[in-house]
């Protein structure tokens, strides 16, 4: 196929009020293609649509300019910033950030071609949740997540997102039904329209996807499919969906030695996490009105990355798991060399008497943030407020050191009190508390 645009063709902005200029071709899709373009000085990306799609798809200009007005949910949003047009050329596109070269398609991903820590594995899917709950507080719906419009840096987590002429007003009637493997049962039986409720079935199978490298519905049945065409994939994914896990319904177990990934990582995740994906695929695989929100799988990931330690044996991280110690009156074997673990120290906030209070695992390099000791300052990674460090002179002592502005208040177990002004280290001794103002935290050891 030959490329709609050539290099060095001079392309108008509507909205921005300059021309840009075609340097490179990047690829093509089925709406269009997208290209290296340059801004004055700045590097951006372009895509142009082709005519036969503009054809299909009469709100597409609409959409972009919707999109364009109300502005980005966030810096991880791919954004349109102005539409493009050429003299006498039908055709039209819009201009748009240019990714960056360290990020990297969830399909790398899936395919071992990059390989995520899981730290890096729960902030991406905390970037994830949260930036799509800010795309949908401005009352959009993306209409089609999918594992191609999603980029992920491998060594931070920090996440991309692409494709965004997709996002409409949430219920509006479109073209765009979404990836049938990701839409909600009920598009996929042709009840609904695309919206922020669907949007969640898609999201819970993206992070599915991310954490278990793995379809959360193909199993034993998926694998009885001889001829995987359209009637197929309605009853998979539309008429007749079972979670390979569910537990109520055993008959779309993974199939060992075909489908051993969510087999292992079954096995690694604490049972939180695995709870919370037993949530999403069973009653909101039915009930819309069930599925799992943004803001609880947000929690979750913090939770989940909270949660890491490191095997004193073998160095791989494993996952604080309180509820699976509890029922099995033991701790777990780390998954990888199934050697007892040694946790570290770690800080328990608010009351013990909770079911699930907040810990916060106290390795090497782990820092805390204003979200952990303040519960208004929701997500706030903006700079840590506390980090783990060695005493300088005695290398088996760790502590906790203050990087806020304000002081803390230790109470020793004898009943004293004592300050922790900004820059001092608080130790680590099993039963200590700190009050750092609007939260307490107990030091386990």
């Amino acid at each position: 196929m030959a490329e709609l645009l050539r290099r060095g063709q001079k392309i108008q902005t509507t909205n921005l009020g300059v021309a840009i200029e075609v340097d490179q071709f990047l690829g093509a899709g089925t709406q269009g293609e997208v290209y290296r373009a340059t801004m004055g000085k700045n590097a951006i990306a372009l895509k142009w649509f082709f005519p036969e799609y503009i054809a299909q798809d009469r709100r597409l200009q609409e959409r972009l300019l919707k999109a364009i007005q109300a502005g980005a949910p966030s810096n991880r949003f791919l954004w349109p910033m102005g539409l493009a047009s050429l003299q006498g050329n039908p055709s039209f596109g819009y201009v748009m950030p240019l990714r960056r070269s360290n990020f990297k398609g969830i399909v790398d991903l899936l395919k071992k071609k990059i390989n995520l820590s899981f730290r890096g594995l729960a902030t991406a899917g905390f970037e994830t949740s949260h930036s799509y709950f800010q795309l949908h507080s401005k009352g959009f719906c993306y209409r089609d997540i999918n594992w191609g419009n999603i980029f992920l840096d491998p060594q931070s987590g920090e996440v991309c997102i692409c494709d965004n002429d997709n996002v409409d007003v949430d219920g509006r009637p479109g073209p765009i039904a979404g990836t049938q493997s990701f839409m909600a049962p009920e598009i996929v039986r042709g009840e609904k329209l695309p919206s922020t409720q669907t949007d969640l079935h898609s999201l819970a199978v993206l992070l599915f996807l991310m954490f278990f490298i793995h379809h959360p519905l193909h199993g034993k049945l998926e694998q009885g499919i001889h001829c995987f065409n359209p009637a197929a994939m309605k009853k998979l994914y539309g008429t007749h969906p079972v979670f390979i896990f569910d537990p109520s319904n055993q008959t779309n177990r993974p199939v060992p030695g075909e489908q051993d990934n969510p087999i292992i990582f079954w096995g690694i995740y604490p049972a939180f996490l695995k709870n919370r994906f037993v949530e999403a695929f069973s009653k909101g695989l039915y009930d819309p009105n069930s599925r799992v929100g943004e803001t609880v799988w947000r929690g979750d990931m913090i939770r989940l990355r909270d949660s890491i330690f490191y095997c004193s044996h073998c160095g791989q991280e494993n996952f604080y798991d309180r509820e699976t110690m509890i029922a099995q009156h033991k701790p777990i074997p780390c998954w990888n060399c199934k050697k007892e673990v040694t946790f570290p120290p770690r800080i328990r906030f608010g009351d013990v008497k909770k079911r699930n209070p907040k810990v916060v695992m106290l390795n090497y390099k782990t820092q805390l943030f204003p979200h952990h000791i303040d519960e208004k300052k929701m997500y706030d990674f903006s700079k840590p407020v506390a980090e783990v460090v060695q005493h300088p002179t005695e290398p088996n002592r760790w502590g906790l050191r203050n990087l806020s502005k304000e002081k803390w208040v230790l109470a020793l177990a004898d009943g004293t009190m004592k300050d922790v002004p900004p820059g001092k280290t608080a130790p680590f001794i099993k039963g200590i508390k700190i009050h750092f103002g609007k939260v307490e935290g107990e030091i386990q050891a």
